[in-house]
């Protein structure tokens, strides 16, 4: 009988210090030191570049100073609207936005400015590029737009070593080469990777190697009908990424 483990990992912490900024750290600082009056801050750049990471370190910094933050993405019931005693108000997934949740934003981006405030937003395409109405996608580029960047090899190890060693598991050379050459090099696909190696692992109850990770993809291949085994594109960064 197959072993399942009853509890998961712990939930990584999104934080400015856990941030591997790599070539982004212009938009780490800013987003470090911004104030209440500050201008609409949007982030775009492709699945796992740390968007959603950004934008939760920066919610996250809020609450830890007492605020309250008003957190928005596709998916969310309408009507969005947004309370004069919020501190932060957040839309993530800006790209994906449908017609009514693109009402939605204007909507909140409105009430935002004039309550004073700040905005923060997240997508995959720069705001000029983004299939949204033109009023808002006008709005979203009002402000401080940082495009980033993924992090290059060497830094996105050091990001799997240390989820690894959250999860106190051990990735060897020979692991993290497969992941890195055999895998979509997407970070947050990588880390979901590891996620779902440190459960498989536990149910097999056998150590991190390369056959048990060709093993667990086998395994999701055939249960996805034989297609070959590919994380899905993110984010979680929660579905904030």
């Amino acid at each position: 009988m197959r072993q399942l483990p009853l509890a998961l990992g712990p939930e990584p912490d999104c934080t400015f210090d856990s941030f591997l900024p790599g070539a982004n750290a212009a938009a780490l600082q800013h987003l470090r030191t911004l104030g209440a009056s500050a201008a609409p801050v949007y982030l775009w750049g492709a699945g796992g570049c740390g968007k959603t990471h950004l934008l939760r370190a920066l919610a996250a910094r809020v609450r830890a100073a007492g605020g309250v933050v008003g957190s928005f993405e596709p998916g969310r019931p309408l009507p969005w609207s947004c309370d004069p005693r919020w501190s932060l108000v957040i839309v993530d997934r800006c790209d994906e936005l449908a017609e009514d949740a693109q009402r939605g934003a204007f909507a909140l981006f409105e009430d935002a400015r004039a309550e004073g405030v700040p905005f923060a937003g997240a997508g995959r395409l720069p705001p000029v590029d983004l299939p949204l109405r033109d009023d808002l996608r006008t709005r979203l580029g009002w402000g401080h737009v940082f495009a980033l960047a993924p992090l290059g090899d060497a830094e996105t190890r050091a990001a799997l070593r240390r989820e690894a060693d959250r999860r106190a598991i051990f990735l060897s050379d020979e692991v993290m080469d497969h992941l890195l050459t055999r895998l979509p090099r997407d970070l947050a696909n990588l880390m979901r990777v590891v996620e779902r190696l440190d459960r498989f692992s536990l149910a097999k109850a056998r150590h991190v190697t390369v056959p048990l990770l060709r093993q667990m993809l086998a395994e999701e291949g055939e249960a996805s009908g034989g297609a070959a085994a590919a994380p899905a594109v993110a984010g979680g960064e929660g579905r904030l990424r």
